[in-house]
This record gives C-alpha cells, structure tokens and sequence, in this order.
C-alpha cells in the first residue's frame, strides 16, 4: 500500500462505481470525509467495466468502489500508464493485483463484507451511519444489524436504514435506464446532500416510491412458481419484462433471508435470448457462488454471483451443476 495520495491543483478526481446501494454508499462516505470536486462514472448492476469509460492524465486522482478488479485490469492498468492515482476498494475475488506504486488496494474477500464496510473500517467508522445503509442494500442484513446496535442506532433507525440501502440496491437492477426508476448518477445526486441517511428518508420523496416500487415488483415475482426444487436448492425463471430486470436481485436476497438453508437462483429472459442469471449460497453456508458461475462465464462473490448471458441451450447444464454445487466452499 502506497502513501496517502493527494491530488495536485488542476488535476481531476473521478469516482467510478457500482450504481448499487453498496457502491454509491462507499464513494458517499468517501466524499463526506474528505469533501472535493469528483466527477462520478456510475452505471447499473450489470456495468462492471466501468474504467472502460474512464480516461486519465498524469496526477489524476480515481477513486474505485464495488467494481471487481478481475473486470476491469486492463483498463486499470491503462489508467495508471497515462499516470493516474488509484485507490480501489472492493470485495470481489480479483485474481492478481498488478503491483504499482500509484495503486492502493483495499480488497478483501468473504461473505460477511462488502465495500461500504471496507470504507468504513478505513474511515475509522467517521461515516458509519452512510456504511450501514451500503451493508444492508448488499444483503447483510445480521451485520448490519449487530454493526448499528453496537452503534447505538436503534430499531426504528435501523429498519428505516434498511428500507434506504434496500431501495438504492433495487434501482440499480435493469437492462438499460429505461428500466429503472431514477439513474444511479442522479440518485447519488439527491443522497450525496445528506451526511445522515436518516434526514434523506425524512425530507426526501425518493425513498418510499423506490420502496413501494419494489414490493409491487415483489408481489409480481410471488406470483411465479419454481421451476426446479428439491430440499437444498431451488431455481426461479421469470419473463422478460421491466419489473423481472428490477426485481431479479432483490427477489434473490428475499429467497435467501427466508430460506437460509437453501440455495437460490434466479433466472431472467433477456431479450436476445438465453438468461440473465442471480445466484446466492445458502446464508447458512455462503460460499461457492462465484466458483458456479464462473463455470458459465459469470462472477461475483462467494455468496451471491451472477451470469450475464446464459445460453437457453445451457439451462438443464446449468440446474445439474448448481444442484451439485458444494456449498460453503471458499470462493
């Protein structure tokens, strides 16, 4: 790990992440303590090479949130060849780390974290409350939970953070902005206003609607039947439609917090055919997610993975290898 890296006058600061609630909370808490003009490259869940967009000169500054590494190496390694600065936070599995000395990494992997959390430990907890939102949107739900007691946040507060971080993660599930109810961009916009979520959820109309949204897209997903079970893993198709592209993560999570013995996945037409593909571990065993996917061309994180484009022809193949998937496997 590098010195601390400050940006020398005239040159640009850029924040490129994930337009989840766990990538918008991390530059968040990032901005809160050390204020400064950023441009910010963000996209929805599905737009991980986003350092493709990025181009950079000699002492530009880029901060990287929530965005896997394994992605987006050789435009990193781009950008620091035209003489960028880069710090890189994040919780997906990299494969190597090129060794640069204008590269600081803080990466780590496991089930129990994610990015925001990761911030949060650096800033020494400076801009937790921001932290917790970010980790309940990612799903850890029980570490957050034990995080903001341990906090003094109370239960009413925790379960409006909840509510926060879970709306910001759904309004990043779509094939293109069409689908979404507001751009990632534009919400981090309306969020970036507030150092405590909790005066977001009391003066802004964003949350509820985004919230509501969400249910109803819920009830849609309840309406279908699984289309493959047994006692260890089940299997979701959904149609090809606006509320299947937003409700495709959050119907994943919903699945796992009930049934935490289980495996879930959860699978979308695309509209070029095949599937877009949702994977989550057991809760109770979270792990070997990723190792599934990248069977399929897909990657992620031990407890919850992804498949962009998933061949129709693949599907059988596809059910015979999650039900022998070995949970709890390191990944």
């Amino acid at each position: 790990m590098t010195a601390a890296m400050t940006a020398p006058p005239g040159q640009r600061r850029v924040d490129v992440c994930n337009g989840d609630a766990d990538g918008l909370c991390a530059v968040l808490q990032w901005r809160l303590q050390t204020p400064a003009p950023a441009t910010l490259v963000t996209g929805l869940k599905r737009e991980i090479a986003l350092l493709d967009r990025v181009q950079a000169m000699p002492g530009d500054e880029l901060l990287v949130c929530d965005l896997s590494l394994q992605r987006n190496r050789t435009a990193l390694l781009r950008l620091l060849a035209q003489g960028a600065r880069v710090r890189y936070f994040d919780h997906h599995a990299p494969c190597d780390i090129p060794p640069h000395p204008n590269l600081q990494t803080h990466i780590e992997l496991g089930s129990q974290t994610c990015t925001s959390l990761l911030m949060d430990r650096h800033l020494g907890g400076a801009q937790r409350i921001w932290a917790l939102a970010g980790a309940y949107g990612d799903n850890l739900t029980a570490v957050a939970d034990a995080l903001a007691a341990d906090s003094g946040v109370g239960s009413e507060d925790r379960a409006r953070l909840r509510m926060l971080g879970e709306a910001i993660n759904y309004n990043a599930y779509g094939e293109d902005e069409r689908d979404v109810y507001i751009p990632p961009a534009r919400l981090y916009e309306t969020l970036s206003r507030y150092r405590d979520p909790l005066d977001l959820s009391l003066h802004e109309t964003i949350v509820r609607p985004l919230d509501a949204l969400r249910r109803a897209d819920l009830r849609q997903a309840a309406q279908v039947s699984p289309h493959w079970q047994n006692g260890r893993a089940s299997v979701y198709l959904l149609p090809d439609a606006p509320w299947s592209r937003r409700v495709i993560g959050s119907l994943a999570n919903e699945l796992a917090s009930a049934r935490p013995a289980l495996a879930h996945a959860v699978l979308k037409a695309v509209r070029a055919g095949g599937y877009g593909v949702s994977v989550r571990a057991p809760l109770s065993a979270a792990g070997g997610a990723r190792e599934l996917c990248l069977r399929f061309g897909g990657a992620g994180r031990a407890g919850a993975a992804g498949i962009d484009d998933l061949p129709a022809r693949d599907l059988d193949r596809f059910i015979q290898a999650f039900d022998a998937a070995r949970w709890g496997e390191s990944g």
